[in-house]
């Protein structure tokens, strides 16, 4: 059972909701990713090949995903370190701004994102995003128009864990202040997201949207065996059906 109380730093400031769903971002609520051309000037500012810059991205993409290098300008400076070369502080800058661009840049929201989760909270339901991601996506997600629909946002690089740890599931249950049997979860199924809230009680679907052939993604959920669904609005209808009704 979670217990809230002042010290929790994922207390929730809403009353307890009987239903919840927790989204992932990437290849859920956004189309499928991939690294376009914007991704190129990072490396060239920092010296390096771009060939060799997305060697080490993908990597460290769970290191990075936690934190484990620091803040975004000194996650940079390894990624640079890494690779042979120390940047000045003005150049490093100048890259990471050229990061997030390209990052952003990649960020393509589905057609169908902020109608699915308008409905969702007219109909009285809490969300959260619960996403593997670097420093760039807290920076993104406030200029998104989907922001101000999604109750809470639990980005492993805050959280310092990655899906399916437990504590990125635990955290967003608290911040919305619901149990986990009262959530379902709808992701793409990267980073074994689907068992690993499975493992905890929470019904899960995969969103199997046909563009997601391309989606880049570094862990699959190969041993999930539960429900799919090929569109945003039936994958989260499916997830919802699986919870008792709201009293």
């Amino acid at each position: 059972m979670i217990t809230l109380n002042r010290m929790d730093p994922y207390q929730s400031v809403y009353p307890v909701s009987p239903r919840a769903l927790l989204l992932d971002f990437y290849g859920t609520l956004t189309t499928a990713c991939t690294r376009g051309p914007a991704h190129d000037l990072a490396p060239r500012l920092l010296g390096v090949q771009p060939e060799e810059y997305r060697a080490v991205l993908d990597s460290s993409f769970y290191a990075r995903c936690r934190g484990a290098y620091g803040d975004a300008l000194e996650t940079l400076r390894w990624i640079a370190g890494e690779l042979g070369v120390a940047p000045s502080a003005s150049r490093l800058r100048a890259a990471q701004a050229a990061r997030l661009m390209a990052v952003r840049a990649d960020t393509r929201l589905r057609p169908e994102a902020f109608a699915t989760l308008w409905r969702l909270r007219r109909q009285g339901i809490r969300l959260a995003v619960v996403s593997d991601c670097a420093w760039e996506l807290p920076e993104i997600m406030r200029g998104l128009p989907i922001t101000h629909l999604i109750d809470a946002k639990v980005y492993s690089v805050h959280v310092g864990h990655c899906k399916p740890r437990p504590e990125m599931y635990l955290a967003a249950c608290a911040r919305l202040g619901v149990e986990p049997r009262d959530c379902a979860f709808v992701g793409d199924g990267g980073s074994r997201e689907l068992t690993g809230a499975q493992a905890l009680g929470i019904p899960a679907v995969k969103l199997s949207a046909p563009d997601l052939f391309d989606h880049l993604v570094f862990v699959t959920d190969d041993a999930f065996t539960g429900p799919s669904a090929p569109t945003l609005p039936e994958a989260t209808a499916l997830a919802l059906s699986a919870l008792s009704p709201a009293p």
